[in-house]
């Protein structure tokens, strides 16, 4: 089972700071059950993390992958 962490403003929406899912081959399908499963998801921004890496496409994922869901967040 992958444990998904979740960071900001995310957190009221899983209402913690991480979620556990089970079969979750890439990045589009955890998107799509996270989403399925909490609607809300759908209207925020955020960006995903697999090993400290963000990601922008459809990324593999492995049971020992680390996986983030970061909030928007700016630099100064």
């Amino acid at each position: 089972m992958m444990k998904i962490l979740v960071f900001g403003q995310l957190t009221d929406i899983f209402k913690g700071s991480f979620i556990r899912l089970k079969d979750i081959p890439d990045t589009d399908t955890m998107i799509r059950k996270l989403e399925e499963k909490y609607p809300a998801l759908k209207k925020m921004k955020y960006l995903i993390a697999i090993d400290k890496e963000i990601v922008k496409e459809n990324t593999t994922l492995g049971e020992e992958s680390e996986v983030s869901l970061l909030p928007p967040f700016s630099g100064g």
